[in-house]
């Protein structure tokens, strides 16, 4: 059941952004970040993709061997592309979006109170790098440990198995980015943020399973903040 209420979730804050002005604004903007850090990147892999595909596989020189060869080139491509487009997700996230999250999430809890739960801020600049210390152990070393494993798998007899499971790790943990915004916010303790984790891993593997959809990934992570937050604060009542 939690596993459908998180793929019910990302689908109600995607439709709450699409009718609220400055939500709807905030996650174009991030899309947009997004897209460009994936274009530049794709191309940069896509670029030397010959180059790493002899570094794999060498062309044989005739026979049915070539086909296989070819099928590798295009299963190698989409693969890069996926790592393309988490990389890029990574770097826009740590340096430009974890702040548009976060206000996006205020606007959320605002539209939902009727008031935005009051916190300890200080500066601007203090809560700015507070953001970017959480993401860290939240987002960026879990997703580029589930990266590295990936990698690694595609060396071994069972990789598609090691993929799988690498490949939803990653997805937990960005959608934990989300729904962890508003404990972060309000300071609470990070042992007290991961047992939540814990306790409702199979809503976050249903509200990440969007992330794995090659394309409309992008769009959902964009306001995945939306349905987070939807989501933590229903649950707190």
């Amino acid at each position: 059941m939690d596993l459908f209420d998180g793929m019910k979730y990302n689908i109600k804050g995607l439709a709450l952004a699409l009718k609220t002005p400055k939500l709807l604004i905030l996650g174009i903007l991030r899309f947009f970040i997004v897209l460009f850090f994936t274009l530049v990147l794709s191309g940069l892999i896509l670029y030397w993709h010959d180059e790493i595909l002899l570094m794999i596989w060498k062309m044989p020189e005739s026979g049915w061997l070539i086909y296989i060869w070819k099928a590798v080139s295009w299963l190698l491509s989409i693969f890069l592309a996926g790592i393309a487009m988490v990389l890029s997700y990574l770097i826009a996230q740590l340096f430009f979006c974890v702040f548009i999250m976060d206000y996006m999430s205020r606007i959320t809890e605002k539209i939902i109170l009727g008031r935005e739960v009051p916190f300890e801020q200080g500066s601007w600049v203090s809560f700015f790098f507070h953001l970017i210390k959480q993401e860290i152990p939240r987002a960026i070393i879990p997703v580029v440990i589930s990266l590295i494993i990936m990698l690694l798998g595609l060396m071994t007899p069972i990789s598609p198995i090691i993929i799988i499971i690498s490949s939803v790790t990653a997805v937990v943990f960005l959608a934990w980015d989300n729904t962890d915004l508003i404990p972060a916010r309000r300071m609470d303790p990070f042992n007290v943020r991961i047992k939540f984790l814990g306790k409702n891993l199979m809503f976050h593997i249903g509200f990440g399973i969007f992330f794995l959809i090659p394309g409309l990934n992008i769009l959902f992570l964009s306001f995945a903040p939306v349905g987070a937050t939807l989501y933590y604060l229903d649950k707190e009542q």
